[in-house]
């Protein structure tokens, strides 16, 4: 059995944290692989792990948190790299900007291919100038390379694409199969952490128009608060519109599977995102949605416009609100979109993801043996 460590910030509720934590538990629970998931530090709200996934620390000790910028940099290279040398992994994987960063340059001399993962958009994250040294310095150490657009792969060098494979995320199987309500309520809905590029507030105004139309329709927002100022703002708003009796902020939950298919559309308002989990777990429950064709090509790398959903433009509140009236006063149309989303299922089931990154990973680990 091969032994694979993932490395990554936290487990924190977040779209990486959360293919991380559906792949490590799905790996030992089929028997493909012993995980160790390593991680700077533990977060306050934090996805599940099986018990045989070993999370292992290596952040920053208690008598190291005084020193200087550079040093603690330093000091963080050195326990992951310390880890690896013990624990002797076939394989790390690391996930995310400053992980990944971390392990190409810690791990440069150690006998162990390294996997980087693409978790989001890279204009306005990969492209500064520290990202485009970091890139020319430690990208071309990568031994392969996960994206979920076809749009994140087509930003970084081409040396990196020749040897990288898109793969979409896993989506938790408690969203697979979930029958539709004969009936649902008069409910537009959002899941997702209320931050500021899900562009929330935007959601609001457009909801707003739908509501002058259709009064009788209420909007319901899922997700913890990620202390940006995004709630307050939404709460504002709500003030303003004097809307809190049809505007809901609904909390985080953990049955969304259970509340969301009780809702008639899905109302997705991104600004950018890598591959959205939230959206693909609205699609697997057959869900009919609106959703804004941000970048990198998220939603429109799984969404065909007027077949499975719709998609409309980014920030823009009168066409997300025309989608959601479309939806709402073509209840045929809805039931069809609803239907072909739910299709998804074959293909972000956690055997199907599973599968293509164990082949993926055997694949990386086959060709660094042969090159060494």
């Amino acid at each position: 059995m091969k032994k694979i460590m993932f490395h990554l910030n936290c487990l924190e509720q977040g779209g990486a944290e959360r293919v991380v934590s559906n792949l490590a538990n799905s790996f030992v629970r089929e028997g493909i692989a012993d995980v160790i998931i390593a991680t700077e530090w533990e977060g306050k709200d934090e996805f599940k792990l099986d018990d045989r996934v070993r999370r292992i620390h290596v952040g920053l000790r208690e008598d190291e948190e005084n020193r200087s910028r550079f040093a603690k940099i330093s000091l963080r290279k050195k326990h992951l790299k310390e880890l690896v040398l013990k624990e002797k992994p076939d394989v790390v994987i690391a996930f995310a900007q400053k992980a990944i960063y971390r392990a190409l340059s810690s791990l440069k001399k150690v006998d162990v291919p390294v996997i980087i993962s693409i978790r989001t958009d890279p204009a306005g994250h990969y492209d500064s100038l520290i990202d485009t040294i970091e890139i020319a310095r430690l990208f071309k150490r990568a031994d392969g390379c996960v994206f979920q657009t076809e749009g994140q792969r087509e930003f970084f060098p081409e040396h990196l694409q020749k040897k990288s494979v898109i793969i979409l995320n896993p989506v938790n199987d408690k969203y697979i199969n979930v029958p539709r309500p004969e009936k649902t309520t008069k409910t537009i809905v959002q899941s997702g952490r209320l931050v500021d590029f899900k562009n929330q507030p935007m959601l609001i105004d457009a909801f707003m128009k739908v509501h002058e139309k259709h009064p009788d329709y209420d909007l319901k927002i899922y997700g913890p608060d990620s202390f940006d100022g995004t709630k307050e703002i939404l709460e504002t708003k709500i003030k303003e519109y004097d809307a809190d009796g049809f505007i809901h902020l609904m909390g985080g939950s953990d049955s969304l599977e259970k509340v969301l298919p009780e809702c008639e559309i899905y109302a997705f308002s991104s600004d950018w995102e890598g591959l959205p989990n939230a959206l693909l777990e609205a699609m697997a429950l057959g869900m009919p949605i609106v959703a804004t064709d941000c970048p990198c090509g998220g939603p429109r790398t799984v969404m065909t416009d007027g077949e499975n959903g719709l998609l409309v433009p980014i920030k823009d509140p009168d066409s997300l609100a025309a989608g959601l009236i479309r939806l709402i006063e073509d209840k045929e149309l809805a039931e069809k979109m609803g239907k072909n989303a739910s299709k998804i299922s074959e293909k972000i089931n956690s055997n199907a993801i599973v599968a293509q990154w164990k082949e993926y990973i055997d694949e990386v680990i086959e060709r660094y043996n042969v090159r060494n």
